[in-house]
This record gives structure tokens, sequence and C-alpha cells, in this order.
């Protein structure tokens, strides 16, 4: 399950609660239940949406990071090796 997918879920679960109670405050905790689960679930999934695009990101970040050290690395290796050739 995507992050996206997680977020409106919890979103709509959430929403169809507090819609339910206030439903219920006013004599319709079905229909508060079934408007705060829509409106729960429409602004679930776009948080979902923002944390599965930083997500995405970081992996991207992260995949770069490990690309530059693997290159300090490679460099690192090659400058000892030519200290090792100038010594003999």
């Amino acid at each position: 399950m995507s992050t996206r997918e997680k977020g409106a879920g919890i979103g709509a679960l959430g929403g169809a609660a507090v819609g339910g109670i206030i439903g219920a405050a006013v004599g319709s905790p079905g229909a508060g239940a079934a408007i705060g689960g829509a409106l729960g679930l429409g602004a679930g999934a776009l948080v979902g949406d923002q944390l599965q695009g930083q997500e995405i990101k970081q992996a991207d970040q992260q995949r770069q990071i490990d690309t530059n050290q693997a290159e300090i690395d490679r460099q690192r290796r090659e400058l000892e090796r030519l200290r090792k050739q100038g010594e003999y």
C-alpha cells in the first residue's frame, strides 16, 4: 500500500468518525459520517501524496549520495595506488 493510499484511508476513517460525531449532534450521524469520510478521504489523499513525493525525493537524494561516495572511494584508492607507485 502506498503512502498516498495510507493517507487516504486514515483520512477517510478519521473524517467519518468526526463527521459521525458532528452529525449525531445535529441529528444526522449517517450523513455526517458520509460527508466527513469523503472530505477526510480527499484531505488524506492530498497529505499522503505530499508525503509520498517527499519519500521519492529523499530516495533519489540518497542514491546520489551513495553514487558520490562510491566515486570518492574510487578516487581515494586511485590516489593511494599512485602514491605507492611513486615510492618505488
